[in-house]
């Protein structure tokens, strides 16, 4: 039986993915008014709240969240991870259903944040992307900031600057309405 913190990073991380997406649920008032993220009621009325399609540092915030929920729930360096619950279970008690199901959930996560990811910043944008941030990665241990000496904290360097990656891909299409004014339309 799978016993570990795996079971609480899964909910987390479907619970932040959801509302990453969908945003808080509506919620009805005492006076039987729908109060949505529109920031209006029924009668048009302003409720003083943000949008739905306003994008602001905590729509990113959440996307961020998780990001690294994912990506630290899939591998990270401190043996708490869906990588080393596996491998354990191969010379332990074998695979069951929980691994399975486990698998198939960070599989649909990695799905949606890489296709979104791409079809947002496409495969240019995903170049320059990892071009800004590895010389990022490289002037900070020019500057003697980040040590590469610790292979660990490389890696969870490395798993940071992929969550961060991938928050911005999540991101992009609300960034590049705010700056351009243009919707990004998927035709497929």
């Amino acid at each position: 039986m799978f016993v570990s913190p795996g079971n609480d990073v899964a909910l987390a991380f479907i619970t932040l993915f959801s509302l990453g997406f969908y945003g808080w649920p509506e919620k009805a008032e005492p006076g039987g008014e729908t109060q949505t993220m529109n920031n209006k009621n029924e009668k048009g009325e302003s409720q003083g709240r943000r949008t739905s399609t306003e994008f602001d540092w905590g729509s990113f915030a959440i996307r961020l969240v998780a990001t690294l929920v994912l990506v630290l729930l899939t591998y990270n360096p401190s043996g708490w991870s869906y990588a080393h619950w596996l491998q354990n279970s191969f010379s332990n008690d074998g695979l069951g259903p929980a691994h399975f199901v486990v698998g198939v959930i960070v599989l649909i996560g990695w799905v949606i944040l890489l296709t979104a990811t791409q079809r947002s910043m496409g495969t240019f944008g995903l170049i320059l992307e990892a071009l800004l941030f590895g010389g990022i990665v490289w002037m900070l241990i020019d500057f003697g900031i980040l040590s590469i000496n610790s292979v660990t904290a490389f890696t969870w360097v490395i798993l940071v600057i992929l969550s961060v990656m991938l928050a911005i891909g999540l991101s992009w299409s609300h960034v590049w309405r705010r700056l351009t004014g243009q919707f990004e339309v998927d035709d497929d």
